[in-house]
């Protein structure tokens, strides 16, 4: 893979951002920080270079000044909102997020469950987080929040929050997903810090999208696709502009907020000039460490048709809306691009027509594509990642899993496990690979290969049960698919 983004460079420059501007504010800031904290595979593909894990390592690199606090709100534990790309529910992903972080020597601080108004769900999580140790608050609404500034910034509103105790520098206040309360949580600690005579400040960290790069960059119009189920709208930050006199680029959510914001901090500060615009708050350097913007341009359109077949599929499933689909469609024809651009759509419908069978196709690192077909035995994408990694290895055509390998797994399928299909499945046809490989130094070879196929692109000819959809993504692939039924079962 081409890289067009200098990661170390990217580290270094927003480390030093940071700490400029926990000085400015006598030591001691909050910063609220959007996106994920660990597997931030959207900046991985639009900036190649950059690291999935990137933003931890930079805490790393602060650990000693840096702890953390976790917002998540009391509606979304009562709903078991879902983060999509891992499957599990927000409140599992703040305890996963929790013992990923402890891992690496991070302080974690306290967990706060916001817009609290007596959920059973909430007080269940409550509950299992004192019993693990876990300190953690709860914040109710504010009556007339955010519009009376007044009542927010006196005793009955953030004052009737309890205050959390932190000890370092810099507290980074995350959350599993958008709408946890992250912003109240910051505001309402600096009015606290404040009460208590100490002075604080508040930044927001957010990779996307990237306030110095062009409105319509690709870069900052994939993150429009990966939002279009938020309805969100990159826009000239018109606050900066007036301000300054300079174009930068912000969205919609920020750029609305902002005044609100910038009167709450002027009423618990006495600053009226804070901030001057919502570029003012922010501290992303993302945009410094691009080096090669076409690498970038590029990287961040394939985005793009990625986000618009997850869309498709989605719709077609009723999981997500035509309005975002529409949106997604109305950012292809900005870049002038096609679904069919993406380079293994068309090898996997060619596979399709010629062998009226479903099929996909994966690009390997050397620019080959390799197809495969369903078979009476195999599922297309099981036959296209055997084919993969047969071409990677060199390995000609010869059978890699041994047929007495696979009755007992095709028994267990039917016979056992009562499964509809003999069929095998991606992970079925990895497990039977994995046991051959134990005495067959030609599958071990193969086996090898896998680890080659994270990062690339794979397409298939139709909607794949989540059992190889989860199995692909795993292996690193990155999946597309038509939005198709692969059959005419209701139960999908």
């Amino acid at each position: 893979m081409e890289i067009g983004f200098d990661n170390n460079l990217y580290v270094q420059k927003q480390t030093e951002k940071i700490r400029e501007r926990i000085a400015q504010f006598s030591g001691k800031l909050y910063l609220e920080f959007g996106g994920k904290l660990f597997d931030d595979y959207h900046a991985a593909r639009v900036l190649p270079g950059f690291h999935a894990d990137g933003k931890i390592r930079l805490l790393q690199a602060m650990k000693d000044q840096a702890e953390i606090i976790f917002a998540i709100s009391a509606g979304d534990i009562e709903k078991t909102k879902i983060r999509a790309d891992l499957g599990i529910s927000y409140d599992m992903e703040v305890l996963r997020l929790i013992d990923d972080i402890t891992e690496t020597g991070l302080s974690v601080n306290s967990v706060v469950i916001t817009q609290y108004t007596g959920q059973p769900a909430a007080d269940a999580f409550a509950k299992k987080l004192t019993s693990r140790g876990v300190r953690n608050y709860i914040h109710r609404p504010i009556a007339g929040y955010p519009a009376a500034v007044e009542h927010i910034c006196s005793d009955e509103g953030y004052g009737s929050n309890p205050y959390i105790e932190t000890t370092k520098p810099l507290v980074v206040v995350t959350a599993p997903g958008p709408g946890s309360g992250k912003l109240a949580t910051c505001l309402s600690q600096v009015y606290h810090e404040y009460r208590r005579g100490m002075m604080a400040g508040y930044a927001k960290f957010e990779t996307f999208p990237i306030w110095n790069l062009p409105l319509k960059h690709p870069v900052n119009l994939a993150y429009e696709a990966a939002t279009a189920d938020l309805n969100d709208v990159n826009m000239i930050d018109p606050f900066h502009l007036e301000a300054y006199g300079k174009t930068t680029v912000n969205y919609n959510r920020d750029v609305e907020a902002f005044p609100i914001v910038q009167t709450i901090l002027a009423r618990i500060t006495g600053n009226k000039e804070y901030y001057r615009s919502p570029t003012d708050m922010g501290v992303n350097m993302a945009g410094y460490a691009i080096f090669d913007d076409e690498v970038v341009r590029a990287a961040a359109c394939e985005e793009i048709l990625r986000r618009y077949y997850k869309a498709a599929c989605d719709c077609k499933q009723g999981k997500g809306s035509e309005e975002a689909l529409h949106k997604i469609e109305n950012i292809l024809q900005q870049l002038n691009l096609q679904p069919t651009d993406r380079s293994v759509v068309a090898p996997a419908l060619k596979r399709r027509d010629e062998t009226h069978q479903p099929a996909a196709a994966i690009r390997l690192p050397d620019g080959r594509i390799i197809t495969g077909r369903a078979s009476n035995l195999m599922s297309a994408c099981s036959a296209t990642v055997l084919n993969s990694i047969k071409a990677i290895a060199g390995i000609q055509d010869i059978t890699l899993i041994r047929p007495e390998v696979l009755e007992p797994i095709l028994r267990m399928k039917i016979d056992i496990l009562g499964s509809r299909s003999s069929v095998l499945k991606v992970d079925d046809t990895l497990a039977g690979l994995a046991v051959t490989a134990a005495s067959d130094p030609v599958a071990a070879k193969a086996m090898a290969a896998l680890p080659l196929l994270r990062d690339c692109d794979m397409h298939s000819s139709q909607m794949l049960h989540s059992g190889d959809e989860g199995t692909l993504r795993k292996l690193g692939l990155r999946l597309t698919m038509e939005p198709v039924y692969p059959s005419k079962d209701l139960y999908f």
